[in-house]
């Protein structure tokens, strides 16, 4: 079998014709259309009809290989992962990718990151094994996403609860908090109170601690940093 090494042209496209790219009318790839239909699939939550070439983008949910073939199409360097896990039964990853140059981005390398988060709030069934694998291709899959402007949902993204029971008591709630319940858990724990924390921010330049009003208002990747930081803090 003869290999077939990728060649690409000054604008960072591939060239020999194996990639058919599709242009918007300003002049940029329209990477939304250049998911191939057979890495489609109806969201059964949204549609009945089975034919994807008809149904809305909000409606439809696309595979890990189709984000994968994109990803390759656009060109990448390096993909790194910060796994964090604020809680034993709660995982966090960062995925950071480091995109070649091409005429999109004015011949620059760009480097672009997304969150995943995987827990009992959002996994089900088999997914809640290997809570540290879904939450790294969450992030993955939202990092191409987002870097490419595509709006369609990826299947990894959906958390596959829709015929899980409720959690029925207390425990059980605490069970699946949400990121902000751990660090005011955390900050009980340790003796921390919003206004020390606040403070905290404050000296250290945050630049969107005025819109800082409670715990929840703390975006979820400062709030996985400050987990990380409070947990090293002796009470």
């Amino acid at each position: 079998m003869k290999l077939k090494k990728i060649k690409r042209d000054d604008n960072g496209l591939i060239t020999g014709g194996s990639v058919n790219y599709i242009f918007n009318e300003d002049g940029f790839i329209d990477w939304r259309k250049m998911i191939k239909t057979e890495h489609l699939v109806p969201n059964r939550q949204k549609t009945s009809e089975t034919d994807v070439t008809k149904l809305k983008d909000t409606e439809l949910i696309i595979l890990l290989g189709g984000i994968k073939e994109l990803a390759q199409v656009r060109g990448y360097t390096d993909v790194r992962y910060d796994v964090k896990t604020p809680a034993s039964d709660y995982v966090v990853a960062i995925c950071s990718m480091t995109f070649i140059p091409n005429y999109e981005t004015e011949s620059k390398e760009v480097t672009f990151s997304a969150i995943g988060d995987a827990g009992p709030h959002n996994t089900h069934g088999f997914g809640q094994q290997f809570l540290a694998a879904c939450a790294e291709n969450r992030a993955f899959v939202r990092c191409v996403r987002s870097f490419l402007r595509i709006s369609i949902v990826a299947n990894e993204e959906l958390p596959k609860m829709v015929f899980a029971p409720q959690p029925a008591s207390a425990a059980a709630e605490e069970h699946q908090a949400s990121p902000a319940t751990l660090l005011k858990n955390l900050m009980k724990e340790k003796n921390v109170t919003f206004e020390t924390l606040k403070k905290k921010l404050e000296k250290e330049n945050y630049e969107k601690v005025e819109k800082i009003m409670t715990v929840e208002n703390i975006p979820k990747s400062k709030i996985f940093e400050l987990i990380d930081r409070m947990k090293k803090i002796k009470a």
